[in-house]
């Protein structure tokens, strides 16, 4: 009986995962992000450096059948780390995403999807360096790659912050302690 019940609760998640042409399924939301499904990337920090390498392990997967994304990724073997979920928001008619961090913090940024390159625009509170929002551009690279660029958004100025080129990364893993 046990059996049953586990198979009838995971059934769902099977028959919902992919089409009869055996194809991932998102919401028509999130279709243009089918290309980041089920891949790790790993990234290196562009002002890294020999001495001090900063990294960052990223898994994209589908999650809550298909209605969102989520997005797993950690700095330096888990030194900081986060989970992103990006999901429609029908009261705000756009995809939102919200990001749950290591540090102890969260906060929610509204997205935008054009082609393969993602935008999201997180406000900041309480920053010391006058930092009331953060941009973050990740586009999918010809070669399979990933580029995700951070502006801030300083005394009404967007100003360049850190830039991460990443590759897909197969034994890539993401690492909390």
């Amino acid at each position: 009986m046990k059996r049953i019940f586990k198979t009838l609760l995971i059934l769902p998640f099977i028959i919902n995962a992919k089409n009869s042409n055996n194809k991932v399924v998102l919401s028509e939301h999130l279709e243009s992000l089918l290309p980041y499904i089920g891949k790790t990337y790993k990234g290196e920090f562009l002002n890294s450096t020999k001495n001090d390498p900063v990294y960052d392990v990223a898994n994209w997967e589908r999650a809550l059948n298909g209605n969102a994304i989520r997005i797993l990724h950690s700095v330096n073997n888990g030194e900081y780390g986060g989970e992103t979920i990006i999901m429609w928001n029908p009261e705000k008619n756009s995809l939102m995403s919200w990001y749950f961090t290591t540090g102890g913090f969260l906060t929610n940024a509204l997205v935008t999807i054009k082609g393969t390159k993602i935008t999201s625009i997180e406000d900041v509170t309480g920053n010391d360096n006058g930092i009331t929002k953060v941009k973050s551009i990740i586009e999918l690279g010809r070669n399979g790659g990933l580029e995700n660029r951070f502006k801030y958004l300083m005394n009404n100025i967007w100003v360049d912050g850190h830039k991460i080129l990443y590759k897909e990364d197969s034994n890539a893993t993401v690492i909390f302690n």
